[in-house]
């Protein structure tokens, strides 16, 4: 194509300005959104995943155990291999801040291994203003032994040195009602650290820094770890430097068999990659989210440039009797397509570098969803993935115009010059087989039979895109089925639009699709997301069936509850009934992600409320069974396949120990697995008699505040956690609105791009219908009349997208909750259709469209009847 042609076809766009500003907009939509998500998480693993690589050092391999760590006698074993050159042990303590919600990473080292192999976690002592070097328990070189001193690396001295501000509390009584930021204390004060073990608080000397690490990470001698945190003979992980000339592969093999149950043998980069698989299903979801969301901006560009070319064949038939081939043509309109979507593109690639810059200020890493807590990432440019996502916007540029270039060089250049013939013509016809379309929704239900694929949902998104594609297919049909139920009883301009709808259904198809696809997408997810709310809420009163609830801290961190503590805590007056939960992880293979034990007691009988939502399986042990009873939630049993009377075995105290499954139970809490066991059976296996959580009842006419405030002055308020259930619900509603809060947003940018189409659609088919609007000004109509008439037609057709919409929405949000929700993060929900806002959705979504369409004709009525009609003089 010569520089004219192309020029001729390019300034086409300028002419078009409403509705290409639009179309980039509609597409730079999808892309940003799909792209900061991509941008946020890889940040997020990139920065996880450094970290580990700090902290790894020189090992080419890693032994991991649970997070409650296995038996050191594993190290001199590993150690005295031939196979192994080096080997440092590590003790890694999550230390709870007394006072503060946050934390310490603390690891304890052996100093005389690390420098083999993680010299750069070597401590190094640092005078500070009135203590010289031997104040810091030595001489210098073996300040660093000391139990009780302590290195950190810079952001976290910087961190921890200044007060923590959180959230906001309500005033109390008389204030002006404002929440107002808690400042919490610095928890470095003159020097020393306080660090929580139990429920008691320790005093670690700030002695130096670790100049190689990075975030909220200390450093201690292995002794001193494990004598202040009880862990006398538990390690974390060893990390190995392999001998020169052995392979990573080899050793592996050969030490492998030395690994007791529940223990296991890989390469550093596995921690990051563990990371990546607890994140993949939340972050595949977020981007089929933006992917609909460019899919609906590549409809919006399929209605403008349909319309376009419509408005246009006089032009291009002139063009073809020039002499313009149809291959020429149609490579023409592809070139607008494509500029459309280069220039959505890389604005889309700008506002997603915005985006994912704000949500790193705003809601961090991980978009709200918990996965990377504590983690600060850095906006990085990625070249190959903004590429990426500008091809994409590319692709839906061409993709949109693909079927208006089609139809465009199709058309006869004797019968497109003819005078008014571009007014005449209108939009071409859709002759659409309905069974086309039940033939995709039969496709859609097969897709839905697929298993997952590493994970992922295919057949379920596949569903979701079948089923979008046969809503816009079948919509000249739902037309023809709808319109003439509405075409009696009415005035004369409800009836000018019935007839004009019922004539052109091809303008359904074309200002719908976008409407249809963004309805879908938001009806889906409203129906998904209310459903999981309501589900959520009532499992939460499930599992919180007592009046208050006390933790020492997070079951990943150092606070724990002990024998004597239950004691005292069981002889708080007011108190009637104790209840236990002792929480742990273990690692079940080499490649999972770690698996929650719970511990509790469980009654013989099976009677009582000891929350756990049954889904399947009963409350009592299999009568006769030689095993102890497990209760497994959802997630393990679709990760390992059981069933009730399932035998499922576990590495508990080093050992693999058999379960009969008694019972499936519905949790919302951890994505991966869990598995709750008798209290007894755990202490028996382990020996541990720590607890996480303790639910207490209190006496009847009890105030639980009371209580409350009892255990308070008892403990410390620095070193307990005491909530009643309703402030529980409260916070962990607060968290799943604020998880959710990226979905909220996609779905106001699907709606936002389907009123987009309503209002390109009309632009452009008011321009192709000056004449008939002259033609009613001569019959006696005014402008405001013709604005009404413009009005009820965008209204009628959002109302038939909409129809379509919700139906479609409805599917997709069954195939989201059975499908992709159960394949993606193995939890079942209850259907929970919010009709009320679907109802006022779906009108004000009516009543927008009419407005919009009435803004968009507004050109077209500023033109005098007598110049209107002139092509038919």
């Amino acid at each position: 194509m010569n520089t004219r042609l192309r020029h001729l076809f390019l300034a086409s766009l300028l002419r078009r300005r409403l509705a290409t500003a639009l179309s980039l907009v509609a597409i730079a939509l999808g892309v940003a959104l799909g792209l900061a998500v991509q941008l946020i998480h890889g940040a997020a693993l990139d920065e996880f995943g450094r970290g580990v690589r700090l902290l790894a050092g020189e090992a080419d391999l890693q032994v991991v155990g649970a997070r409650e760590g296995f038996d050191e006698s594993l190290y001199p074993l590993l150690a005295m291999r031939p196979e192994v050159a080096a080997a440092s042990p590590v003790l890694e303590i999550e230390a709870r801040l007394p006072g503060r919600d946050d934390s310490l990473r603390i690891l304890g080292l052996d100093l005389f291994r690390v420098m083999q192999v993680q010299p750069g976690l070597m401590p190094r002592v640092v005078a500070t203003a009135g203590r010289d070097v031997d104040d810091a328990g030595g001489d210098g070189r073996l300040a660093a032994l000391q139990p009780s001193n302590l290195f950190l690396s810079a952001d976290a001295r910087a961190l921890l040195q200044q007060p923590l501000r959180v959230g906001g509390r309500q005033q109390a009584a008389g204030g002006n009602g404002r929440a107002e930021a808690e400042l919490q204390p610095p928890a470095i004060q003159d020097g020393w650290l306080l660090a929580q073990s139990g429920l008691r608080s320790l005093r670690l000397r700030v002695a130096g820094e670790v100049p190689g690490a990075s975030g909220l990470v200390g450093v201690m001698d292995i002794a001193g770890v494990q004598q202040h945190f009880e862990r006398l003979g538990q390690l974390s992980r060893i990390d190995l430097k392999l001998a020169d000339g052995v392979a990573v592969d080899t050793a592996m093999r050969a030490l492998a068999p030395l690994l007791p149950a529940g223990v296991a043998l890989r390469v550093p980069e596995a921690a990051a990659s563990e990371a990546g698989t607890l994140s993949r299903a939340y972050r595949v979801n977020l981007t089929m989210l933006a992917a609909i969301a460019l899919l609906t901006g590549g409809f919006l560009v399929f209605s403008t440039q349909l319309l376009a070319v419509a408005r246009r064949r006089r032009e291009f038939a002139l063009l073809r009797a020039l002499g313009l081939e149809r291959r020429a043509l149609m490579h023409g309109l592809l070139a607008e397509g494509a500029l459309v979507g280069l220039v959505g593109g890389l604005l889309g690639v700008v506002l997603g570098h915005a985006l994912a810059g704000g949500a790193f200020r705003l809601v961090g890493g991980d978009l709200g969803a918990g996965f990377f807590r504590g983690l600060a990432p850095s906006l990085q440019v990625d070249p190959v993935l903004s590429l990426a996502y500008l091809l994409l916007g590319v692709a839906a540029g061409v993709l949109g115009t693909w079927v208006p270039a089609h139809e465009a060089a199709r058309v006869a250049p004797a019968r497109a010059l003819r005078a008014g013939e571009a007014e005449r013509a209108g939009l071409p016809q859709a002759k659409v087989d309905g069974r086309l379309a039940g033939g995709l929704l039969g496709l859609a239900a097969l897709a839905c039979l697929l298993p997952p694929q590493g994970g992922i949902p295919v057949g379920g998104y596949a569903a979701v895109a079948l089923v979008l594609a046969a809503a816009v297919l079948a919509l000249p049909a739902l037309a023809r089925s709808v319109l003439p139920l509405l075409e009696h009883g009415r005035s004369v301009l409800w009836r000018l639009a019935h007839a004009r709808l019922s004539a052109t259904p091809a303008q359904a198809v074309v200002a719908g699709a976008g409407v249809i696809a963004s309805v879908a997408l938001a009806v889906s997810m409203a129906i998904m997301v209310s459903s999981f709310r309501v589900s959520v809420d009532e499992w939460l009163g499930q599992v919180l069936p007592a009046d208050l609830y006390v933790r020492a801290s997070s079951s990943a961190a150092s606070g724990y509850l002990d024998p004597s503590a239950l004691a005292t805590i069981a002889a708080v007056e007011g108190v009637a009934a104790v209840d236990t939960t002792r929480l742990v992880n273990l690692r079940l293979s080499d490649t999972e992600p770690l698996f929650s034990l719970l511990a509790r007691p469980v009654n013989a009988d099976g009677q009582g409320e000891w929350g756990l939502p049954l889904v399947a399986g009963s409350l009592v042990a299999p009568a006769g069974a030689t095993l102890p009873a497990t209760w497994v939630s959802e997630a393990a049993a679709d990760r390992h396949r059981l069933v009730p009377g399932s035998v499922f075995e576990l590495p508990i105290g080093g050992h693999m120990q058999g379960f009969v499954v008694a019972g499936i139970w519905r949790d919302y809490a951890r994505q991966h697995g869990a598995a709750l066991i008798d209290s007894r059976d755990y202490v028996a296996l382990t020996g541990d008699t720590r607890i996480n959580d303790v639910a207490i009842r209190v006496a009847a006419g009890v105030d639980p505040h009371s209580v409350s405030e009892t255990l308070r002055q008892r403990f410390g308020p620095e070193h307990i956690t005491v909530a009643l259930p309703g402030e529980i619900r409260a916070l962990s509603l607060e968290i799943f609105d604020r998880t959710f809060l990226i979905t909220y947003l996609m779905e106001a940018v699907a709606i936002l791009i389907g009123l987009f189409g309503i209002a390109t659609t009309f632009a452009a088919l008011a321009t192709t219908r000056q004449g008939e609007f002259g033609m009613l000004r001569h019959l006696g109509l005014t402008r405001g009349e013709i604005g009404r008439l413009i009005a009820l037609e965008g209204a009628l057709t959002a109302g038939l997208g909409v129809l379509a919409g919700l139906l479609a929405g409805g599917a997709i949000a069954w195939v989201l909750i059975e499908i992709i929700n159960r394949q993606s993060f193995h939890w079942s929900m209850d259907l929970a259709v919010p009709w009320l806002a679907l109802g006022v959705f779906a009108t004000s979504l009516v009543v927008l469209a009419g407005g919009v369409a009435r803004l968009a004709g507004r050109h077209a009525m500023q033109r005098s009847a007598v110049q209107a009609v002139k092509a038919d003089w």
